[in-house]
């Protein structure tokens, strides 16, 4: 999977921008705020049709314009697809696919799979389960329109269960009618917590390896999934918890809850890893994302690098882009020394300035 082509129009600071991008590693570099991660962003949003970055979309229009809009071509092997954005501030967004709209965000998943990596997955370790589960989520989603799907129903159900809980609290005659949403909770929650299950296990196996490799088999690396209730349980879980869930309007028990643990020696890292060992799983885990779109799907991701090298020893920067010969990689910077020193002149190098591409 490549990205051929990106077009922007009132994108963040960017009025207008068309480049044709290289098979290979793509530079973006420039000084800091002038737009090279809003590139990465749009490439991100055609790819997911949501941004890594903000939950409102109008977010990414320019200040004073009314709508913002995204094109990117995408090539996958003979294949060519062409992904349009349009963004209108208090309107939805409408996305085409080859100039056909499409009517669920499911069809857009698998036209181009991206793995993005950037400081802030430090998060990912630092911060509470929220940030693992969207995580989880946006990988799965990717690999399969079946999760998406699945998840969306779920949440879809969460929202009406947990509308029915607070209704209980003043018309118990309402208690009985717990068990249709329970049922269908359960019954989505149980697929959900399988394909986290099974992907935090392949997850489990790259990283591993990937973590001996860099550390010379100091360091052990094993993500351990910790489902708030397990798919044998599911059903269980949500009845014994009925009482409590009535008393506080919302459910205690579900993949909403759900978390990821990772180990370094058998040590839970977000307690008591250090800055290098927690840039080190991330590395692990993005690199180990590749791995397994390549096996899911035969095919490899894009790989983006917001501003990451700069943050990395030269080990880890020469392991990173030994690992990516095949794969085309956006990478963005604020000076080129460094990237020449790993990697020469095989690059495409775009220069950004105000928004602006020479």
């Amino acid at each position: 999977m490549k990205i051929s082509s990106l077009y922007l129009n009132n994108f963040r600071n960017i009025k207008e921008l068309s480049i044709n991008l290289d098979d290979g590693i793509n530079v973006f570099y420039g000084n800091n705020a002038q737009g090279k991660t809003n590139i990465l962003e749009a490439m991100f949003m055609c790819a997911t049709g949501r941004s890594q970055r903000t939950r409102s979309d109008k977010d990414v229009i320019s200040f004073g314009e009314e709508s913002a809009q995204i094109k990117m071509g995408v090539k996958n092997g003979s294949l060519r697809d062409n992904i349009d954005i349009n963004i209108t501030g208090g309107e939805k967004k409408s996305i085409y696919i080859n100039s056909l709209k499409i009517s669920r965000l499911g069809e857009l998943f698998g036209k181009v799979n991206i793995v993005f990596f950037s400081p802030e997955d430090l998060l990912l370790i630092k911060e509470g389960p929220s940030y693992r589960r969207r995580y989880m989520d946006m990988e799965l989603c990717q690999l399969s329109g079946i999760y998406y799907s699945n998840l969306q129903r779920y949440y879809r159900v969460l929202k009406e269960r947990n509308a029915l809980l607070k209704k209980i609290q003043t018309n118990k005659k309402l208690y009985q009618t717990l068990d249709v949403w329970d049922e269908q909770l359960s019954y989505y929650g149980k697929k959900i917590v399988k394909d986290r299950k099974d992907f935090v296990a392949s997850i489990g196996e790259y990283s591993k390896e990937i973590m001996s490799e860099l550390t010379n088999e100091k360091e052990v690396l094993k993500p351990v999934y910790r489902p708030s209730a397990n798919e044998d349980e599911f059903s269980e879980k949500l009845k014994k918890g009925r009482q409590k869930d009535i008393l506080y309007g919302t459910t205690s028990y579900g993949v909403h809850k759900d978390d990821i643990v990772f180990y370094i020696n058998g040590i839970n890292s977000r307690e008591y890893a250090s800055q290098g060992q927690q840039r080190s799983i991330i590395l692990a885990l993005k690199l180990s994302e590749i791995k397994l779109i390549e096996e899911k799907t035969s095919y490899e991701p894009v790989l983006l690098l917001d501003d990451v090298l700069s943050e990395l020893d030269r080990q880890r920067q020469l392991y990173i882009l030994e690992s990516i010969t095949n794969v085309q990689t956006m990478i963005t910077c604020t000076g080129l020394d460094e990237i020449r020193e790993c990697v020469g002149n095989k690059c495409k190098f775009f220069y950004v300035k105000e928004g602006n591409i020479t």
